[in-house]
């Protein structure tokens, strides 16, 4: 039976920063991804300025500055005909005064890379976690099936759950999350990007007409991300897939040479939103950290970053106690002390970003009648900052720890 002292059961942005930190402590880590590579549609692709700082701490800030990417600034929504700009980042502190648009699987090939430098850190793909190894209370390490579909198990002094919103280790663990009523489901679609695109990077929601829309301009295409009120995915899908085209035309300006690239309903992916959190994050051998622990609306489309800032806060407060053999109880409970108010902070602001979605989708949202929100963004500049801030940081904003430090001169060296 194979042994590991950290066990991390997801290769996400949550479980790649967690291993390549613990590991750079010294500690044994082993990730296990289910699939084989990192490549998948539709993923959280913002790398915010907290990110970014990060990654200069970790000494990858090079490495991620030849990543293809394009520079969010600021972020618009246009509510009939009134434009609103939801955040400003351009005069955050820092070198980062964007967010960052990357792809997903280039962001974790990144990571993946630099832990594969570690040697205690061992990546694990296509290996499936079908449950969990106990004794008594205790979580002892995880069960598996292979590439092969062979079955194998693999102790661990602590089993950590990063495998998403509908983390299986987190049912088997009998960790049952509170859940929110949210208002809406979220279509996915790429569109091509016309000729006149819109500004390089730059995010636009657009709500009118009983419709709600979000586009990021990702240089050859648009990656949309169309709601609809939750529940109705089938009901609507019985239409023509040209009556979703001639919507998007209409919201954003949209003409038949560029709707067409959405083909089929084939082409037009299903986000079921999911809103909640658990009550206690961990028990005896087993932490949940991101979308594990907290699932998170794609409002905003801050989950993904949430969930790093949980790895560092976790590998800093762990590393210790996991030298030790010592990591108990108390000290996942410090985890989720130190991460759960910015969490929660999120999560309400999100909730207030769904009472806007609801009128939105209900028709009743115009640009006459703005919320308070964004009627004082209009109004005083300087909030636009605020907002930015508090996206592209959020509430306790994670530094990487003193032991996963390097410079990216030392890194070059081999330092």
């Amino acid at each position: 039976m194979d042994r590991t002292t950290c066990c991390i059961v997801g290769g996400g942005p949550a479980g790649m920063m967690l291993g390549l930190l613990l590991a750079r402590a010294g500690i044994d880590v082993t990730v296990l991804e289910k699939h084989g590579d990192f490549l998948r549609d539709f993923r959280g692709d913002t790398v915010h300025p907290s990110t970014l700082r990060l990654l200069d701490e970790l000494g990858l800030g090079e490495a991620f500055a030849r990543l293809p990417f394009a520079k969010l600034e600021e972020m618009r929504a246009q509510i009939g005909d009134t434009t609103v700009v939801m955040g400003d980042m351009r005069h955050l502190p820092g070198r980062h005064k964007y967010f960052a648009m990357v792809p997903q699987w280039d962001f974790l090939d990144l990571l993946a890379g630099a832990a594969a430098e570690e040697p205690n850190f061992t990546l694990r793909m296509r290996t499936e976690v079908t449950g969990l190894r106990t004794r008594g209370d205790q979580v002892t390490g995880v069960r598996f099936l292979d590439e092969d579909g062979t079955p194998g198990e693999l102790t661990a002094s602590l089993t950590v759950a990063c495998d998403g919103r509908d983390s299986v280790v987190r049912q088997a663990a009998g960790l049952r999350q509170q859940l929110f009523e949210v208002p809406m489901d979220v279509w996915q679609v790429r569109v091509d990007a016309p000729a006149d695109s819109l500004k390089s990077g730059r995010v636009f929601a657009r709500f009118g007409g009983g419709q709600a829309a979000v586009t990021m301009d990702r240089g050859t295409y648009y990656q949309t991300s169309y709601l609809i009120e939750k529940g109705r995915d089938a009901e609507l899908r019985a239409q023509d897939i040209q009556w979703l085209r001639d919507r998007l035309g209409a919201l954003f300006g949209w003409d038949d040479a560029v709707t067409g690239a959405i083909a089929s309903w084939d082409d037009v992916k299903l986000l079921e939103v999911t809103f909640g959190r658990l009550r206690r994050w961990h028990r005896h051998g087993l932490l949940c950290i991101g979308d594990a622990a907290h699932t998170m609306s794609p409002v905003g489309g801050v989950g993904v970053n949430l969930a790093l800032q949980d790895a560092v806060a976790a590998a800093r407060i762990l590393a210790e106690p996991l030298r030790r053999g010592t990591a108990g109880v108390a000290d996942l409970a410090r985890v989720q002390k130190r991460r759960e108010l910015p969490m929660t902070v999120v999560q309400r602001s999100q909730q207030a970003e769904h009472t806007m979605i609801r009128s939105a989708l209900a028709g009743t949202l115009d640009g006459d009648r703005l919320p308070v929100p964004m009627r004082l963004l209009r109004r005083v500049p300087p909030l636009r900052t605020v907002a930015g801030y508090l996206g592209g940081f959020g509430i306790r904003p994670e530094r990487a720890p003193a032991f996963a430090r390097v410079s990216s001169a030392a890194r070059s060296r081999g330092g």
